[in-house]
């Protein structure tokens, strides 16, 4: 393919690219129809059906990625008409285009567009889920930090703390212990449970601590049996609300360990390019 047609095509399909009330985009069908090459709406609708299928497929709702709209067409002398079209998606636009006669060069085009920009938007979802789970996993870690000072501080014992956070854990986990769920998850006995969680229940146990060491300060409470009495209750309270919503924490599957992730953070984030020094003033 020229590179003055894919200059040409690149500038058409970013042309045709439209934008929702929350800043998510899309491509109308009717417009991608004529662009690839399709002279009968009937034949393109039958296309959009097979990307319907695959999508449900592969595991994809068919309803994220493909909204049938209504349009205005002008029919001349200020005479408008209602047509059917369908909102897509990226990924709605290339399993249309993976359907096409990659002959052509608008299809062939399309394939490797969508297919880029669909990886690179799964590439940034993926970086930005890698980032939140290792900042809550910091927070977490610093909230535990607190409860501990908060404990040895109260109670004078070092070994209250971890008996405290068990007694949490088994509230959290409906019962099982920490080491129930290292064994359930396959974490190293010499490895933190929470490097194996899962974001949504990393922030649970976090929650819990920052709900104890609120309770501990306001209402004074200075032994072991109370402070325990009260973690417990929070991670309780804690589970309780994630049941409502379906989510068992101790059913969810061991996230990757968090050391790995960080470290491809790091890694990646080393690749970026240093900023460019600014100008000296002369």
């Amino acid at each position: 393919m020229k590179r003055e047609v894919i200059v040409k095509l690149l500038a058409t399909f970013e042309e045709l690219v439209q934008h929702d009330d929350e800043g998510g985009e899309f491509w109308l069908a009717r417009d991608l129809q004529e662009l690839l090459g399709y002279a009968r709406w009937e034949n393109f609708a039958k296309v959009i059906e097979k990307a319907r299928v695959a999508s449900a497929g592969a595991g994809h709702s068919p309803d994220d990625h493909f909204l049938d709209v209504t349009k205005m067409v002008d029919l001349g002398s200020g005479a408008t008409r209602a047509i059917d079209d369908v909102a897509l998606t990226r990924y709605a636009c290339y399993l249309i285009a993976q359907n096409g006669d990659s002959s052509k060069d608008a299809i062939a085009f399309a394939q490797t567009y969508f297919a880029v920009q669909t990886r690179k938007q799964e590439l940034i979802e993926q970086r930005i889920a890698e980032v939140e789970r290792l900042s809550a996993r910091k927070k977490l870690t610093l909230s535990e930090k607190e409860l501990s000072g908060i404990i040895y501080e109260r109670v004078g014992d070092q070994m209250s703390f971890a008996r405290i956070r068990s007694k949490g854990d088994v509230a959290l986990f409906g019962g099982l212990t920490t080491q129930d769920m290292k064994n359930r998850l396959g974490v190293p006995d010499s490895r933190p449970l929470a490097d194996f969680l899962p974001t949504i229940t990393i922030k649970a146990k976090d929650f819990a601590n920052e709900i104890t060491n609120f309770n501990i300060k306001r209402d004074g409470l200075a032994d072991e049996p109370a402070i325990s009495h009260e973690h417990v209750k929070n991670n309780r309270g804690v589970r309780e609300l994630l049941g409502k919503r379906g989510i068992r924490p101790e059913s969810l599957p061991a996230a990757e360990d968090i050391k790995r992730v960080e470290r491809r953070v790091q890694a990646e984030t080393k690749k970026l390019p240093a900023p460019k020094r600014k100008p000296r003033k002369p």
